[in-house]
Parts: C-alpha cells; sequence; structure tokens
C-alpha cells in the first residue's frame, strides 16, 4: 500500500514541473500597448545558470516569469504568476523551489514588482540618452515597414562614464539566458571597454533609444609597449538578430583599432559557432579589400605577406588570417571544376594535417575537438586509414562553415 501511495504522489507531483525554459517571457518595453502584445515577448535561449543543468523548476502549476525591461535604460519588472503552488502543508512535507531567489541575486541592482510603478517609469524613457561617446551610426531597412532605421553605436567605461554602471548592471542580465557559461565581468577594472548598439526612434515629436545589445573588451597587455585586445562578450538582443547588426557593432571595434599603432592584433575568448562565423564574414569581407587576397593570389596558396599584411592593416592573427584565405579561396572556386576543388581540399588538408608531423605538434589546431591529453594518445595511435577519415570528416566540417561565410560575402548589399 505504501507503494501505491508513493507512486501515486509522485505521479501528482509531475504536474508541479516545468521547464524553466518555457515559462519566462522576456520584453523589451517601448511603451505600454507592449505589455499586451505578444509580438513583443521573445524566451531565454537556456537557463542552466539560474535553474541548473536541468534547466527545471519545480513546485508550481501553470508557471509564468514575466521579466520586462523598459527599452532604453531597462529598468525591470518581474511578475510570478502560476494557478497552484507545492507546500509542506499539502505535498506531505515537500516543499517548492524558491524562483525569485536566483532572479534577485542575478538582478544587482534590484526590480519592481508593481505594474503601476513600471509605466510610471516607462514614461520617463524619452529622457533617457545613452551613456558613453557616439562613434558610430548606420542605417537599415528591416523594420516592420521598411522604413531606413537608425542604429548608433556608443563605446564607455565606468572609470570614463560615470552613469554607465547602474545601466550596465541591468544590461549584463541578458548574457545569463543568452550566452553559455557566461559569468559577470568586474568593471572597476580599467582595461575593460564597452560598445553598446541602440536603436534611435522616433516617439512624441522626439527621439527614444532602446538597447540592441553590446559588446565588451579587455585590453591585454603585450611585451614591449603593445595592448592586445580580447574580444569577450557579444550579444544582440534576439528582436534584432539575424539583421547585420553583429557585424556593425564588431566592425565598428575594428575601426578604432586601425589607427591605434599600439594595437599588436585582435583576440577571441573562447568564442561560440555563432560568434566564429560572425567574426570570419567581417574579416575575410575586410581582407577582400588586400591586393595580397586578390583572387589570383588566392589560387598560388597562402603567403607569409597575406599573414603580414593583414596584420599590419586588420589587426588579425596569424591563424585568423589563414581561415579568411581558405574562406575566400573557396569563394573562387568553381565547386564543379573537379581539378580545382581537388586542389582547394588537398590544401586545407595540409593544414590540418600538421599535428600530425612528429617535428610540428601544433595541437592547438584540433582543440575544438579533442583537448592536449586526448590528442597526445590520440594522434600516434591513428593508423593511415583512420587519419584520412579524420581529415576527411575535418575537411567537411571545415567545409560547411566556411559556405555558409561564402554564402554571406556573395550578398553583401547590407554594407
Amino acid at each position: 500500500m505504501a507503494g501505491v501511495t508513493s507512486g501515486l504522489m509522485k505521479n501528482k507531483l509531475e504536474a508541479y514541473k516545468c521547464c524553466a525554459n518555457d515559462v519566462i517571457k522576456f520584453k523589451l518595453v517601448r511603451e505600454e500597448d507592449d505589455l499586451e502584445n505578444e509580438d513583443t515577448t521573445f524566451r531565454p535561449d537556456m537557463t542552466h545558470q539560474l535553474f541548473g543543468d536541468q534547466e527545471s523548476i519545480f513546485g508550481y502549476r501553470d508557471l509564468s516569469l514575466d521579466v520586462y525591461y523598459t527599452a532604453g535604460a531597462l529598468v525591470t519588472y518581474l511578475k510570478i504568476k502560476y494557478m497552484d503552488k507545492v507546500t509542506p502543508q499539502k505535498f506531505e512535507g515537500i516543499c517548492a523551489d524558491d524562483v525569485e531567489k536566483p532572479i534577485a541575486e542575478m538582478m544587482t541592482s534590484g526590480y519592481l514588482t508593481n505594474i503601476d510603478e513600471f509605466v510610471s517609469v516607462l514614461s520617463k524613457e524619452e529622457m533617457f540618452r545613452p551613456p558613453g561617446e557616439l562613434v558610430h551610426s548606420y542605417k537599415t531597412e528591416h523594420g516592420k515597414d521598411n522604413k531606413a532605421t537608425t542604429f548608433e553605436v556608443y563605446k564607455a567605461s565606468i572609470e570614463d562614464t560615470p552613469d554607465f554602471r547602474k545601466y550596465h548592471e541591468r544590461l549584463q542580465t541578458f548574457i545569463l539566458f543568452f550566452i553559455d557559461a557566461a559569468s559577470y565581468i568586474d568593471v572597476d577594472d580599467n582595461r575593460w571597454t564597452f560598445y553598446l548598439l541602440f536603436e534611435k526612434y522616433q516617439k512624441n515629436g522626439g527621439f527614444c533609444y532602446a538597447t540592441v545589445g553590446y559588446m565588451t573588451v579587455y585590453n591585454y597587455y603585450a611585451y614591449p609597449e603593445k595592448i592586445r585586445p580580447r574580444i569577450s562578450q557579444v550579444l544582440i538582443l534576439p528582436p534584432f538578430q539575424k539583421q547585420g547588426h553583429g557585424a556593425h557593432l564588431l566592425q565598428t571595434f575594428y575601426n578604432e583599432c586601425y589607427t591605434k599603432p599600439e594595437v599588436l592584433d585582435i583576440t577571441v575568448e573562447d568564442p561560440s559557432d555563432n560568434f566564429q562565423r560572425l567574426r570570419d564574414f567581417v574579416d575575410a569581407r575586410n581582407c577582400m579589400a588586400l591586393p595580397c587576397f586578390h583572387p589570383d593570389q588566392l589560387r598560388k596558396g597562402f603567403s607569409e605577406e597575406m599573414a603580414t599584411e593583414s596584420r599590419m592593416k586588420l589587426k588579425l592573427s596569424k591563424r585568423q588570417a589563414r581561415r579568411c584565405y581558405e574562406i575566400l579561396r573557396l569563394k573562387c572556386v568553381d565547386v564543379n571544376n573537379e581539378e580545382q576543388f581537388k586542389a582547394y581540399r588537398l590544401d586545407v588538408k595540409k593544414r590540418l594535417n600538421l599535428p600530425f608531423h612528429k617535428n610540428g605538434r601544433d595541437f592547438k589546431k584540433l582543440e575544438n575537438i579533442l583537448n592536449p591529453e586526448e590528442l597526445s594518445a590520440t594522434l600516434p595511435n591513428m593508423t593511415l586509414e583512420q587519419r584520412h577519415l579524420f581529415l576527411e570528416n575535418q575537411f567537411q566540417e571545415f567545409l560547411g562553415m566556411y559556405q555558409h561565410i561564402v554564402k554571406r560575402l556573395n550578398n553583401l548589399k547590407e554594407f
């Protein structure tokens, strides 16, 4: 009988489990009507950094977590609602998860829980102005009615932008939901620089600003008198994704680096696949303007001239210059021409084969597949057949990534 009772209780509690990704709802609110407009809603990509690896919440039936931000200043409102809740009195001592605690810990600047207060704050959005220095602006036609929309990029730091701290405390909350393994940074370290992207739109005869995304850059020292900027976090909020804004934001940062002789080269901290594609596109597009990346030169193979010119003019590392070469050479290849494509395939595989050479064990070439210990144990033990299969699989993987970039390079009207 005890087993039956336990089973019934377990079945009953199943109705009180939910996926955190499904119950959290974000909004960037510009006006009061947006509160009831589902078109302005977007969901998180991940919630494991708040609710554990299973991304589940226990103890509520029909739970919803509404997290609304004023579009510009990002003043936050939180509403938690549910039909029923597990309590010790009703469920034999079992307690529901505390869903508000992880959100409260995430939002260090605080949040509102009264909708009337939020609407009152919303009415003051017209006074919000982006923190920092305006460094770039551009127009797109990605709006609902295809009218030209203005976007502006601002550069800020804690040291030089006194009103930036509070805004950043709200802005950084998004990374926990959209960047895997992200963590808050120490903004008091003055080597951090922030690039902020806003949409500038008309309202009541004036202009207002809506947050679009941002990028953080850490300026590392490079001996003896250089710096090596490292891109750390890049986020374009979901309502603005796939519209070319990430490329504009990255290029704005690049343009500042090009004019600084103290910048040795630009690096990226543990790039996601999406950011690597963005970086490849922007870097390859820029390399297209360099004489050494002319199609006639590309067919001759990767050269030191390519590495040197791209470093001097575009601040690219040799490794990234090589990627751009492979992308641009593919762009010039007639994939239906067996001889051309074979020459390209062998050229890429020659690079992929470097770790197998005893005198040049460049294990980092495969760091996205195996860790150093696994590489050390695996490479010497591979048969020739296994090596060929491994290289072919790697080539096909790179080819798929590169074809995505080439397709975008062939459609450059967004710039």
